[in-house]
């Protein structure tokens, strides 16, 4: 079996959350951000320590490999990471576009609002034409936050040079 690994020279990966407040999807999206190759940034405030034993539960014995970042506010990562206006996705559920109309750059910051809040006006109102939504049905008020990183981080790399570590077969 042949071990392939992310092209990062090819694509690089942040996911954003601005005031998670659930700390077993916060777990789970820093299992998936490993998995994937990406960075997880966590924009304070948090409505759970990053010490509780759910996330790192969520996250199984992976949480300590996570790559992850902790900002005070969403100014102090934009200072810090600097994304260029292409680099950027929001997602909200009342979105303008579908969030497969988004076209991948090599960088990209994926930015997740609370799960009982979503994204504030303030951030939204930085990045209008950036903002898309995951198209649910009306039967639900939306999806789980750990399932809408998923679909959007897996999308995104849809251009990127394949890697899976198992192989095929």
């Amino acid at each position: 079996m042949t071990e392939q690994k992310t092209d990062t020279a090819q694509s690089e990966r942040h996911v954003v959350l601005v005031a998670p407040e659930v700390h077993w999807n916060t777990g789970n999206i820093g299992r998936t951000c490993l998995g994937s190759g990406a960075v997880l940034h966590l924009i304070k405030p948090l409505g759970f320590s990053l010490d509780h034993k759910h996330v790192k539960r969520a996250g199984l014995d992976y949480w300590h490999r996570v790559a992850l970042r902790i900002w005070n506010d969403f100014d102090a990562f934009l200072a810090g990471m600097a994304p260029g206006p292409d680099e950027i996705a929001l997602f909200a559920k009342r979105g303008p576009r579908p969030f497969w109309s988004l076209c991948p750059s090599r960088r990209m910051f994926l930015v997740f609002g609370s799960e009982t809040r979503g994204l504030p006006e303030t951030i939204l109102g930085q990045y209008p034409d950036a903002v898309c939504h995951i198209p649910i049905t009306g039967d639900i008020r939306s999806l789980n936050l750990s399932t809408a990183v998923g679909i959007a981080l897996y999308d995104s790399l849809r251009c990127a040079g394949p890697f899976h570590a198992w192989g095929s077969g």
